[in-house]
This record gives C-alpha cells, structure tokens and sequence, in this order.
C-alpha cells in the first residue's frame, strides 16, 4: 500500500514537472532482466541447492518429532507419570530446537536471506550501474521497475529498456572478461620472466660454482706439481750431497 501511495505520488510529481518542461521516462522490466542474466541463475541455483538441502534437514528432524509422539501416545497406557513427563520434555526441547533451526535457515535475517543477499546483490548492481549508465546517456529524467509492487496502468514497448539493460551488462561482461584474460597473461608472462630470471640467476649461479671448481682443482693440482717438484729437488740434492761426501771420504783415503 505505501509503495502505490509513492507511485501515485511520483505520477503526481511527474504531471506537475511535465507542466514546467518535458520529460524523458522509461522502464525497466526487473524479473525480466534477471531470468536473462546467466549470473543470476547460477546464484539462484546455488541458493535453491542450499535451501533444498537445509528443507530435507528439517524434515528429518521433523519426521523423528512425530516418531517420538507417536511412540508416547502409543505407549502412554504402559509409562509413569514420570517417564511421560520425561519424554514428553525431551520432544519438547527438539520441537524448540527445530523451530530455532528453522528461524537460522529460513527466518528474516536468516542463512537464505545472508546468502541471497551475498549472491545476488552482486547482480542487481550490476543492473543498478547499467540502468543508470543508460538513463544518463540517454537522457532519461525518471525510469521505473514493471516487476515491481507500483500499479503501471498503461506501458508503451518504445520506452521499455530493459534490453538495452541486459546488452549493456552483457557486454561489460564481456569486457571484464577480456580484461581477466589480459590480466591473467600479463601475470602469466610476469611469472615466466620471473622463471627465466630465476633460471638464468641459477645459471650464473652454477657458472660461478663450476669456475670455482675448477680453479680450486687447478690450484690442487699446482700445488700437488710443486710439492712433487720440491720433493725432486730434494732428493736430487741428497744424491748430489751424498756423492760429494763419498768422493770426499775416498779422498781421504788415497792420500793416507
């Protein structure tokens, strides 16, 4: 009722500002829009396959409560006051537990209305931005919802725009899509970059080592030729010393 008194009053606004200068005015047919967007759909199932597995949750739950009460009344002529007052407790505290259960799934401000709202805001600000990126450059003064509770007694086809709505959705789409792809190749040849870079660091790094290496085997074998060098040098001086000082002893010798 309030929203057709605020229709009725902006049909009357409308009348008096048509008196003052003309106005641009167009409609958009919500329901319509959403049914052809693919993201809406995708969110809808998504909810219905939630909803539809929180409902078989509850039924079972249900189905154990009217298991319970049947069994009391069945048995009731057998128990005692006390047992009867016992299990009479224990489906009360499960039918309070069903109701809370049912309250957090499907109340107000409940898991569906969480996840509604998370899955399809998303959709209808998309359809938001679009219609008043085409209000703008079409230079609408007042667009108005079909689907929605206002009474529109009368619509002409020519100022419907809604699928001026759903092509310019359909195309920013497209666009971010395109954008996502070139994104995703930059980070890709980013990465690839990165891979070389690190693949020609690792070269380099394994160049240096391997340098490295065959100084240090170079310098051992220096080393290993000049203690073998030394080692000749000194036995070749032994030979020579020991020779001297037998010619010497000989010497001695003759001339006693």
């Amino acid at each position: 009722m309030a929203k057709q008194i605020l229709f009725i009053f902006s049909l009357f606004l409308t009348t008096s500002l048509l008196a003052q200068k003309p106005q641009k005015v167009g409609y958009i047919d919500m329901q319509y829009i959403l049914e052809n967007v693919p993201e809406y759909a995708n969110a809808q199932q998504q909810l219905n396959q939630k909803a539809s597995r929180w409902q078989q949750n509850l039924d079972a739950k249900q189905k154990e409560i009217n298991t319970l009460k049947e069994e009391l009344a069945n048995e009731k002529a057998l128990l005692t006051k006390d047992l009867i007052e016992d299990r009479t407790e224990d489906i009360d505290i499960k039918e309070q537990e069903f109701r809370r259960l049912k309250k957090a799934y499907f109340g107000a401000e409940g898991d569906l209305f969480l996840q509604r709202k998370q899955l399809v805001k998303p959709v209808q600000d998309r359809i938001y931005s679009a219609v008043q990126e085409i209000a703008k450059r079409k230079k609408f003064d007042i667009i108005f919802d079909k689907s929605s509770d206002l009474i529109m007694l009368y619509t002409n086809s020519k100022y419907d725009i809604s699928e001026l709505v759903i092509k310019s959705i359909t195309k920013t789409k497209k666009l971010e899509t395109i954008q996502d792809k070139r994104a995703k190749k930059k980070k890709e040849i980013i990465e690839l970059s990165d891979a070389a870079k690190e693949k020609q660091k690792e070269r380099a790094s394994k160049s240096v080592a391997l340098k490295e290496r065959i100084a240090a085997q170079k310098a051992a074998k220096a080393k290993k030729r000049a203690e073998m060098k030394k080692l000749i040098e000194e036995k070749r001086k032994a030979k020579i010393k020991a020779r001297e000082e037998a010619l010497k002893k000989r010497n001695q010798e003759n001339e006693k």
